[in-house]
């Protein structure tokens, strides 16, 4: 009995009349496309010793073919019946991190869901937090980075969706997209007098980011020349140092537009160390709308994105993945708002 329970499947019994194609596959339907038992099955969704890399890859490509997911109620895992979502975050001690994750949890509970929480920035350990994340949740959300690229090899069939992601991703996700605010704040950065506009942006020289394109082009639109500076870290402390080399020109700008908050917390820490006044002197612009903005002297003009958006299609979607809904949308859209405070 004991045994029977740890190996079932989700996939429910076959209900007479219903079609056939609704039926969740099981672990039986797995072990017999892979030709294996169920043991082995088991063993290889959970990455268990004692079979070999070629019977693990046969078994993983039948679970993926058959979009099966195995029970988290057969790992011995049951915790009242609630859905189970595993939230990926990329560093608690971003400021970030915490919001977005008391949004996806506030509205996780609305639904009825129960979350767990990893952090993949923790120095090697993103890979077994990951593998035990997957075996205990019913869908994956986040950033999930370079393991969303072999997500389905490494951690099996758990539906996973990503946070931020890439237009072209082929799994579902919740795109941000700031295009619209960033029309919106170079607008306002000319109606106020901004001629000399500096776009402070996280990522490698030569290899800018999309939004740090989309900055340039939108200051570009409204008849600025803006001036691209690469900071390789998106922390304050990095774009603290970098912004204090630019306030020091004999020519300086009078607007710097980070690539996030953070960044712009660091510029008006720089700012103010050189004697500069924000927003007369110069203006200072972030992306993220975190609620530490509000507390800090400026207080700091943002391009918010509305992190409840994010959470409901976030939700949305696992739900829709969990029952096996192919007719949802799988790519949504979660839009910023120019949040105009005394920085700028």
């Amino acid at each position: 009995m004991a045994e029977s329970a740890k190996l079932s499947g989700t996939g429910a019994p076959d209900t007479p009349g219903a079609p056939a194609g609704r039926r969740r596959a099981t672990i039986h339907d797995v072990a017999a496309a892979a030709g294996v038992s169920r043991q082995t099955v088991t063993r290889a969704i959970n990455d268990m010793p004692g079979i070999s890399v070629e019977t693990r890859r046969r078994v993983l490509d039948a679970a993926g073919a058959l979009s099966y997911r195995p029970s988290r109620f057969g790992r011995g895992l049951v915790t009242g019946g609630d859905p189970q979502l595993g939230l990926v975050v990329d560093d608690l001690r971003n400021p970030y991190s915490p919001e977005l994750a008391a949004a996806i949890v506030r509205r996780a509970a609305i639904e009825g869901w129960s979350v767990s929480l990893v952090d993949i920035r923790l120095a090697g350990a993103a890979d077994r937090l990951l593998h035990s994340l997957h075996a205990q949740v019913d869908v994956v959300v986040g950033y999930l980075g370079e393991w969303a690229l072999e997500w389905e090899s490494r951690f099996g069939a758990t539906p996973l969706i990503l946070l931020d992601a890439d237009d072209d991703t082929a799994h579902p996700g919740v795109r941000l997209d700031p295009s619209v605010a960033i029309e919106d704040l170079a607008a306002h950065l000319v109606a106020v007098g901004t001629r000399r506009p500096v776009v402070l942006d996280a990522s490698a020289r030569h290899a800018t980011s999309a939004r740090g394109r989309s900055m340039m082009a939108a200051l570009e639109r409204h008849g600025l020349a803006p001036e691209l500076v690469h900071a390789e870290a998106s922390t304050p402390e990095h774009a603290s140092a970098v912004a204090a080399q630019i306030i020091r020109r004999a020519t300086p700008p009078d607007a710097i537009v980070a690539f996030n908050d953070l960044m712009a917390f660091g510029i008006l820490s720089a700012c103010r160390h050189a004697g500069l006044d924000v927003p007369n002197d110069i203006r200072v612009a972030g992306v993220d709308g975190l609620a530490i903005g509000t507390l800090v002297a400026p207080t700091l003009t943002t391009l918010a994105v509305d992190f409840d958006e994010v959470a409901r299609h976030a939700l949305e979607l696992s739900v829709a993945l969990r029952d096996g809904d192919s007719a949802v949308d799988r790519h949504r859209i979660a839009t910023h708002r120019l949040v105009l405070r005394e920085s700028a």
